[in-house]
């Protein structure tokens, strides 16, 4: 009879283990898919804020001076590697304030029609990627959190996934476009 007993307790000792382990994998694959979906809206964001920025660069509203640095600024950043990424759309993000918080600047581009849809194509691209980038940063932090749990580094849960990293840009948006 005490035999019995211990061989169930075990049993079910071992069982509860094996259902904690697969729960913990399992939420490790879960953030592992929201850290890959967040990338994506990340980059999906830092591509659309680009195409605005050569598209109201190419759109002959601004004065060629602007034109062109705008549009270095966001070729610069569309062609930059992995290593110089961050630079790059940091970099553009100091383009669009210098521009953007020019006197005047708004109230010169919403004197046409193109102008305004520009405008407002540009806040939003701005916006997406200063949200895009802090649910980002906010997954990596919680993935990298869950991988360095005791369980996660001795069952090798995480398999070979690489560590995650913080993506890290000036996305401060010009004053005049925080303030409305």
């Amino acid at each position: 009879m005490t035999t019995t007993l211990i061989v169930l307790i075990v049993g079910i000792v071992v069982v509860l283990t094996a259902v904690y382990i697969s729960w913990r994998a399992g939420r490790l694959d879960r953030l592992h898919i929201r850290l890959e979906l967040a990338q994506e809206s990340l980059d999906a964001a830092l591509m659309r804020r680009r195409a605005v920025v050569l598209e109201l660069a190419g759109s002959r509203l601004l004065d060629p001076a602007t034109s062109l640095v705008l549009a270095a600024a966001a070729h610069e950043a569309r062609s930059a590697g992995p290593e110089e990424r961050e630079h790059a759309e940091s970099d553009l993000s100091g383009a669009l304030r210098a521009v953007v918080d020019q006197e005047r600047f708004r109230e010169r581009l919403s004197e046409s029609q193109a102008g305004r849809v520009l405008l407002e194509e540009l806040d939003t691209a701005v916006a997406k990627v200063v949200y895009s980038r802090r649910f980002y940063n906010n997954a990596v932090a919680v993935t990298r959190t869950a991988q360095r749990r005791w369980l996660a580094r001795t069952l090798r849960l995480a398999g070979h996934t690489a560590y995650p990293q913080f993506f890290e840009i000036d996305d401060n948006p010009p004053a005049t476009m925080s303030a409305e």
